[in-house]
């Protein structure tokens, strides 16, 4: 009801209302931006993890760090997991997290920035130092209206970081993505471009990997290439700042863990159990990927019902191409019927017959039931989201990751 109230307004009225909310909730809270680096992460996948090494790495060095994601919110030692579902929150939000990390006494904050926020103008009046853009693929298309209009939304941050006063300004782009290159045209005082095929030798691996930098190997603990992509990114702008390589080399190796990415669940089991964010094609096959040699057993569904349904039928032919046995499940439905959902993702194999099981919590249990010594049990979709999204606003409390972690002791009691 709400939602079809407010298309009734005209999007310049829209813009504009977003436009002074905006400025007012700087100037409510003294443009607190002005007064530490900020650094925005922007990207289709990887925000998070990326946020992480950022974190690692200049926390390593002893600088005062906060930061401002999807899994949790850090302002200098205190930290706290982000119950809201939102990657960026809204522009008061986002400009009070500011002003608590000025007041105590942090140096530098890491900002996941999105395209949804971008239209709303959360990002606008924040002074940026440095932009990081990891990559871009298809989602939030029915949002936006095509691929090319949310390139354009996630592209504004580029902008923000040109129009910002702060010197000097570094935009980071990993020059894999062919999006990359509008981004390195941006008139800001260093414009780096990052690529694996300027870290070899690299090696990536389900127990972590290693780069070339500098001239330098760095070690990652966190599995597959994407993990490497991520830390290579947040090791371009550090270097670009001036941290030590070897440095650089500490921070990252530290990071053992990003809670709901490519997570190990560990409870003495003899097979692998990994819960993981993975909501579009792309992910979902490099999650799979990171574990080549070992049976895949995958339990998946597809985020946010009435949402970017192109992608079900796409992420149901890479489980069938990529796990031995495909178990689907409820994820967010919101006011769309489950079972259409699971069906969409189903008409997307073609040769293996999924198990469909709504329930999730049967459905992990299900999945971990079949796995044996060496398997890999891969859950995805929900990674940190504290809740599943039902009809008519309802929710339900969940953690992947904690239940799985039931699922497995019952499992051994049995």
């Amino acid at each position: 009801m709400l939602s079809d109230l407010k298309d009734l307004v005209p999007p310049p009225i829209r813009t504009g209302y977003h436009f002074c909310m905006s400025f007012l909730a700087a100037l409510l809270e003294g443009f607190p931006s002005r007064h530490i680096v900020v650094v925005g992460v922007t990207g289709t996948k990887g925000k998070s993890s990326t946020l992480e090494y950022l974190n690692a790495i200049f926390e390593a060095v002893g600088w005062r760090t906060a930061l401002l994601g999807t899994i949790r919110t850090k302002v200098g030692d205190e930290s706290r997991l982000n119950l809201t579902r939102m990657t960026m929150p809204g522009r008061f939000s986002v400009q009070n997290f500011l002003r608590e990390a000025v007041e105590k006494k942090c140096q530098i904050a890491f900002i996941e920035m999105t395209s949804e926020g971008a239209r709303q103008y959360r990002h606008r009046f924040i002074e940026l130092d440095a932009l990081l853009f990891i990559n871009l693929a298809p989602e939030h298309i029915e949002s936006h209206g095509s691929l090319a209009a949310y390139s354009d939304a996630k592209f504004e941050l580029g902008t923000q970081l040109a129009r910002s006063k702060k010197r000097p300004r570094y935009m980071i782009a990993n020059a894999d993505d062919r999006e990359s290159g509008r981004y390195l045209t941006l008139s800001v005082e260093h414009t780096v471009p990052c690529s694996l095929e300027g870290a070899k030798p690299w090696k990536a691996g389900e127990s972590g990997g290693s780069f070339t930098f500098d001239g330098q190997e760095i070690t990652v603990q966190l599995p597959g290439e994407f993990s490497l992509k991520n830390a290579l990114v947040a090791a371009t702008l550090a270097r670009a700042m001036g941290i030590p390589t070897a440095r650089i080399a500490n921070g990252i190796g530290s990071l053992e863990r990003v809670a709901g990415r490519a997570e190990e669940i560990k409870e003495g089991q003899s097979f692998i159990v990994v819960v993981d964010y993975a909501h579009t094609p792309d992910s979902l096959r490099a999650i799979y990927a990171a574990y080549p040699t070992r049976r895949k057993i995958c339990v998946l569904g597809s985020t946010g019902g009435g949402r970017d349904m192109w992608k079900r039928p796409v992420m149901g032919g890479i489980a069938e191409e990529m796990c031995e046995t495909v178990i689907l499940t409820n994820e967010d439905p919101y006011d769309e019927d489950p079972g259409s959902i699971t069906s969409m993702i189903a008409s997307g194999m073609k040769t293996k017959q999924p198990k469909i099981i709504m329930d999730r919590r049967e459905a992990i249990r299900h999945a971990l039931s079949l796995a044996r010594a060496g398997d890999a049990v891969i859950i995805t979709g929900k990674g940190t989201d504290p809740t599943v999204q039902g009809p008519r606003g309802t929710s339900i409390p969940w953690n992947d990751a904690e239940v799985t972690r039931e699922e497995i002791r019952n499992l051994r009691t049995q």
